[in-house]
């Protein structure tokens, strides 16, 4: 079983930024073994993909990255394989990225990707709120 924890969430005023972790544990889970991705959900509105780093496979190369229109140039994603940890780093936030942001991890079966179906294992999210 693989556990993700989220923490790093706030309230922070249009501009500014924030950084959120990842870590992720189990028996079986290595970071380095999972893309990993980030996903988004705002009241009332279906979770939306943020970002992705790819484990190596397939087409893929080994952290590669991919990003929603919406947050590109803004965000970056990167991970910590020592830690086991994936980070999103947050600059330039708008109101309207306020959301609950999830962590994701797709096990070496799937490979991550833009939708919420290409991953096995979740974190219970936590929230950001971008005051205007």
């Amino acid at each position: 079983q693989v556990q993700l924890v989220e923490s790093g969430g706030g309230l922070v005023q249009a501009g500014g930024s924030l950084r959120l972790s990842c870590a992720g544990s189990g028996r079986t889970f290595s970071s380095y073994s999972y893309s990993m991705g980030w996903f988004r959900q705002a009241p009332g509105k279906e979770r939306e993909f943020v970002s992705v780093i790819y484990r190596s496979g397939g087409s893929t190369n080994y952290g590669s990255t991919n990003y929603a229109d919406s947050v590109k140039g803004r965000f970056t994603i990167s991970r910590d394989n020592a830690k086991n940890t994936v980070y999103l780093q947050m600059n330039s936030l708008k109101p309207e990225d306020t959301a609950v942001y999830y962590c994701a991890a797709a096990s070496p079966l799937k490979m991550g990707g833009v939708s919420p179906d290409e991953y096995n294992y979740w974190g219970q999210g936590t929230q950001v709120t971008v005051s205007s």
